[in-house]
């Protein structure tokens, strides 16, 4: 194998935190057995998993036993802790958070001349499910917490991993045991809970037990909604309610229109049963208003869809020319699948053609084009050439099914 500087390319790779690198060298023939140590010492539970995938057969008893207590070791200790036993060093570490794959953040520590990751929780979690060793609950809830709700917490790779696997356990005791934790004094707690039933109602959807979990979840939701003091807490949950579509929905988005918290705030307009009937839309309209941006998108994410009357348009249009980026985006998205089809509608749409944004300006090309509108092929010349990110978008479609439509014989 091509060594450098006294290091083989994989070793290298391991150090860098290179996991598409360690990918390919693993494929190529790399033995992963040589780094492991190593890797699960550097913290990055991305690097782990690359090499561990690899590995057809479970590890040796000894080997997995340490690697097992030196993910523990490091996890109890912290990153910074043991980094200062190691090196002596005591003066200020250089702190930064990093993602650690695709999705989850990891905090990397730099000290005396050395850099590793705080992922040693999720390492631990993961080299424990992958030996069918069953953690206890009340443990793996500790790691997913472990950093509150500070920076980071909430993509923390020990987080996503504890939730990953106590949802991958799939049996009536761990979910008991898990939700039990709704109860518990701290949010951070309660959080983990909400989130951790997000994801069983994707995972469970395809199991053949679905319905015990939804009839689970139906009766929890409700009142826990009722009697949640926390707004994070209380805005995911809300989340919940209305993404099982449980009959207390609508009840719950008029209870909490006016909460203080925008969190909550923003979860109202979600609430509801489209289309909306007057009370409702009355108060998606005032949260349209709202002072705080992000509630106002979500007005605008249920308005653009709606076949509006007056009142609800003068909202819409105003949330279309918003000054916030991010109104205006989720805006013109809705308004351009929606129902409202009407000349004033129309020529916002046309406005936001000039926006700086390109997204904005695709929504706004592909909303003439579903309006059939003549300026749609100038429109599209207007967003300008897409890049890759656009692969898989359906709104630039629009414009050859326009032109089937309108141009015929073209």
């Amino acid at each position: 194998m091509e060594e450098r500087d006294g290091l083989s390319a994989l070793c290298a790779a391991v150090a860098a935190y290179a996991v598409e690198t360690v990918e390919a060298l693993v494929s190529a023939g790399a033995d992963p057995d040589r780094v492991l140590l190593r890797a699960v010492e550097g913290g990055s539970p991305a690097v782990v998993s690359a090499l561990l995938d690899e590995h057809p057969a479970p590890l040796p008893e000894a080997e997995r036993d340490r690697l097992l207590v030196t993910a523990r070791w490091w996890y109890e200790r912290g990153a910074e802790g043991e980094l200062r036993r190691l090196t002596g060093m005591a003066g200020p570490a250089d702190t930064r958070w990093v993602r650690d794959g695709t999705e989850d953040r990891v905090e990397e520590v730099t000290l005396g001349g050395r850099t590793v990751r705080g992922g040693h929780g999720a390492i631990l979690t993961q080299l424990e499910w992958r030996h069918r060793i069953l953690a206890p609950v009340g443990e793996l809830m500790a790691r997913a917490v472990r950093y509150g709700d500070g920076e980071g917490a909430e993509e923390h790779v020990d987080r996503s991993a504890a939730r990953w696997v106590l949802v991958s356990r799939r049996s009536a005791e761990t979910w008991r045991e898990v939700v039990a934790f709704h109860r518990h004094p701290s949010p951070a707690y309660r959080a983990f809970v909400a989130d951790f039933l997000a994801l069983d109602a994707l995972a469970s959807g395809v199991t053949p037990h679905h319905r015990w979990y939804e009839k689970r979840r139906a009766e929890l939701l409700p009142g826990w909604a009722a009697t949640e003091r926390d707004a994070g807490v209380l805005a995911r949950v809300l989340r919940l309610v209305s993404e099982e579509d449980l009959p207390e929905s609508r009840e719950f988005g008029l209870r909490y229109t006016g909460h203080p918290d925008p969190r909550v705030r923003s979860r109202v307009p979600w609430m509801f049963d489209r289309p909306l009937d007057p009370e409702t839309a009355r108060v998606v309209r005032d949260l349209g208003r709202d002072p705080d941006a992000g509630v106002r998108a979500a007005a605008a994410g249920v308005l653009g869809g709606e076949e509006l009357g007056e009142p609800d348009r003068a909202v819409l249009l105003a949330l279309l020319r918003d000054a916030d980026q991010q109104v205006r985006h989720r805006a013109v998205r809705a308004t351009a699948r929606g129902s409202d089809r009407s000349p004033e509608v129309t020529e916002a749409l046309a406005e936001l053609l000039d926006a700086e944004e390109q997204d904005v300006r695709l929504s706004a090309a592909y909303g003439l084009a579903l309006r059939d509108d003549p300026r749609t092929a100038e429109a599209y010349a207007r967003v300008g050439p897409l890049g890759p990110e656009f692969e898989h978008d359906t709104r630039p479609d629009g414009l050859w099914r326009w032109r089937l439509r309108n141009e015929p014989n073209g």
